[in-house]
Order: structure tokens, then C-alpha cells, then sequence
């Protein structure tokens, strides 16, 4: 099978029903760790106030490579809380399996998730939010246009 590029656009939308893990009782500023086989984007930091009920509208792309040498095709969502004076507190995860998706995707030449919600759990596996977050996965036509976007070179048996 010949490997296939394309570019994964996530829309993080929203969470709800974040847990409060502040000792003195001030409020969460929730950001969101997005990991994508070694690609890692962040999201703003939303203010106590409204960290309980975090709306970010904002999207992230990453690059795609189907097949993948391991067969791993999973979006970890990471919720942190954002601490001024200690390391940041873990709050929980989701995690979204893509390989359906990016197999639609590469037969239909696009594939999407509208905005859903997706359920937070924490390191015990317990139930602690949820998130909502839209997904689409567009694969690039040509080998020579990934190339061209990326910087890419092709190398040449011409040597004259």
C-alpha cells in the first residue's frame, strides 16, 4: 500500500463538568494538551471564572502519514489546570481512535466529525467531564504536492 499524507484539523470547542481540584477552593484554568503520534499542540488557558464550562473555538491541524509504521492512530486529548506557583495538575483525558476515519477519509477524499462530545476520564478511569471537539481529515491528491508544502525534495537518477 502506498503511504498517503494528508492534513487532520481539530476543532476544540468546549468542556463541561470539569472537576475542581483546587486545594483552597479558587477556581480551574483549563488548558488542552493535543497529542498526535509525537505531535503535540496547546491550547489557550481559559481563566478561573469560567473553567468549569471552558469554550476555546479553536483549531489545530497535523500532519497525517497512513499507514503508519505501528498502526497507532489515536488523539489524546489532555485537560490540565494551569498553576501559577506549582506544576500543572492533570484533570483527565479523552482519547478518539481514527483509523475508520482516516480510512473514510482516504476513500472519500475527506472525512469529518462534526463537533461531539467525548467523555474525560481521570488516571483512575473515572468519569470526569467531557469535551466536545469536531474533527476533518483531508488526504493530499499527489505525492509531488506534499512535497511542495512540506519542503520536501525528490531525489533524481538523472546525474548529466
Amino acid at each position: 500500500m502506498t503511504t498517503v499524507f494528508g492534513i487532520m484539523e481539530v476543532n476544540l470547542v468546549s468542556a463541561r463538568g470539569l472537576k475542581n481540584n483546587e486545594f483552597w477552593g479558587g477556581g480551574i484554568d483549563p488548558y488542552v494538551l493535543i497529542q498526535y503520534r509525537g505531535q503535540e499542540r496547546k491550547s489557550s488557558t481559559i481563566r478561573a471564572g469560567q473553567g468549569s464550562k471552558p469554550e476555546w473555538n479553536e483549531k489545530f491541524t497535523f500532519k497525517i502519514e497512513y499507514p503508519s509504521v505501528d498502526g497507532q492512530y489515536k488523539l489524546i486529548l489532555k485537560l490540565m489546570d494551569h498553576d501559577t506557583f506549582s506544576s500543572d495538575d492533570y484533570l483527565g483525558e479523552a482519547t478518539i481512535y481514527l483509523k475508520e476515519f482516516l480510512e473514510v477519509g482516504l476513500e472519500n477524499g475527506r472525512a469529518e466529525i462534526h463537533p461531539k462530545k467525548y467523555s474525560v476520564v481521570g488516571s483512575d478511569q473515572c468519569y470526569c467531564g467531557e469535551i466536545q471537539v469536531g474533527i476533518t481529515f483531508t488526504p493530499k491528491k499527489a505525492t509531488h504536492d506534499v512535497e511542495e508544502e512540506y519542503g520536501g525534495w525528490k531525489e533524481s537518477d538523472d546525474y548529466s
